[in-house]
Order: structure tokens, then sequence, then C-alpha cells
């Protein structure tokens, strides 16, 4: 009987530690993918920070090529 219930304690700490673990690696995840949200999104402005960046520029290139003219 002492067998029986060393089994069942046993298999009870697993599915235990087995949840626990992908309780972890679920909350890892979400913070991973929290992560790359964040980082796609700093790397969204900071492109279109440097479109601006360029179009400003062009039109100071071309501003000051006409008054050369």
């Amino acid at each position: 009987m002492a067998f029986i219930f060393k089994a069942i304690g046993g298999l009870t700490a697993l599915v235990l530690l087995a949840v626990t673990l992908f309780g972890s690696l679920i909350t890892l995840g979400g913070f991973l993918l929290t992560a790359i949200k964040v980082l796609i999104i700093v790397i969204f402005l900071a492109v279109v920070i440097l479109i601006g960046f360029s179009i400003l520029r062009d039109r100071s290139r071309r501003r000051r090529d006409a008054d050369d003219i």
C-alpha cells in the first residue's frame, strides 16, 4: 500500500513540476513577444525619422542648388 502512495505522490509531483515549467515557459514567451513588439516599433520609428531627415536634407540641397544658379 505504501508503494502505491509513493507512486501516486511521485506522479503528482511530476505533473505539478511540468505544469510549473510550462507556466514559466508561457511567461517567458509572453515577455519575448512583448520585447519583439517593442523592438519592431522602435525600428519602425527609426526608419520614419531617417526618411524624414533624408527628405529635409534633399529639400535643403535643392534649395541651395537653386540659389547657386
